[in-house]
C-alpha cells in the first residue's frame, strides 16, 4: 500500500487538480495531473464513483490495487506532482494485474511523468 504522505484526498486538493491539471484519457481510466512546487514528493489519489462500482468492498479493493501499481512505479516518476486517477468503467475491476499495470504505465508515459 502507498504510504499516507504520498496520498491525498479532500475537496480542496482534488478541486485544484481538476481545474488546473492536464488530462490524459483512456477508455477506462482518466488521469489528471499538475505540478506542485510546494511539496518535495508527488501525491496520488484514486477516485472511483459509486455509479461505476456499487460495492464499497470492490471499490476499495480496486483502489488498493492501483495504489500498489503506483507504489512500484514511484521511483521512476518525476517529483512534486499531484496526480488523480479516475476510474470510469467497472471493467477495470475484472482486469488482471498485468493489464491494469500496463494501462497505468501507459497513462504515466503519455503524461511524460517518467524521469
Amino acid at each position: 500500500m502507498l504510504k499516507q504522505k504520498y496520498r491525498f484526498h479532500g475537496h480542496g486538493s482534488l478541486r485544484y487538480v481538476y481545474r488546473q491539471g492536464n488530462a490524459i484519457r483512456s477508455s477506462l481510466i482518466t488521469m489528471k495531473y499538475t505540478a506542485n512546487p510546494h511539496r518535495k514528493n508527488s501525491r496520488f489519489a484514486v477516485v472511483i464513483s459509486k455509479k461505476v462500482i456499487k460495492s464499497a468492498v470492490r471499490r476499495n479493493s480496486l483502489r488498493r490495487r492501483i495504489y500498489e501499481i503506483v507504489r512500484t512505479e514511484m521511483p521512476t516518476l518525476k517529483q512534486s506532482n499531484d496526480i488523480v486517477l479516475m476510474v470510469f468503467s467497472g471493467e477495470v475491476y475484472s482486469m488482471d494485474h498485468d493489464s491494469l499495470n500496463e494501462l497505468v504505465k501507459q497513462l504515466f508515459s503519455q503524461a511524460n511523468l517518467y524521469k
